[in-house]
């Protein structure tokens, strides 16, 4: 983000501030113990078809989604959650060497693309497994998906060093 400087729970409590008229609580968590996790939405093809086309959700998954997270907000464990747009508005970069190579979308395995993430921070990896096993299916009652839930690194899990000192200074600027 160019300009001004603003923490991802700001932006995410000015966002959930504009829809509804609740602020998001002081978090919680210890940071010694705190951990975080992503929760990352599969794609799948009848995704990438839709959103290609002016995409909109169901009304009743929507709304399920919303709620989760108000709830992941007014439990103060809410760091951010997104959407992503379809492939077909994205690339990879290729490293080869020194070589970099950009493919553009759209990309034909569905199953190793993500639809959208929620960010948490908890306490315990249990805690993280209670909240994912809330997560309202992405896709509707009834319907198959896939949720995944993996576990980000902190600094503290790097040995001490002068580039991990780096990443602190960024993260306090914040």
């Amino acid at each position: 983000m160019l300009g001004r400087v603003m923490s991802i729970r700001h932006r995410l409590a000015r966002r959930i501030g504009r829809a509804r008229s609740f602020a998001l609580p002081r978090h919680p968590i210890q940071q010694e113990t705190a951990m975080r996790f992503m929760i990352i939405v599969k794609s799948n093809p009848e995704f990438e078809a839709q959103a290609s086309t002016g995409f909109q959700p169901e009304p009743t998954v929507f709304a399920e989604m919303a709620a989760y997270h108000e709830e992941l907000a007014r439990a103060g464990v809410l760091l951010e959650g997104n959407g992503l747009k379809p492939s077909h508005t994205g690339w990879r970069v290729r490293y080869d060497g020194q070589r970099r190579t950009v493919i553009d979308g759209p990309f034909t395995e569905s199953r190793e693309l993500i639809a959208g993430y929620t960010l948490i921070q908890v306490q315990s990896r249990e805690e993280a497994l209670e909240w994912a096993r809330r997560f309202p299916n992405p896709v509707g009652q009834g319907q198959p998906a896939e949720i995944e839930v993996r576990q980000l690194f902190e600094l503290d899990d790097f040995a001490p060093s002068g580039e991990v000192e780096r990443f602190r200074a960024l993260d306090a600027a914040k």
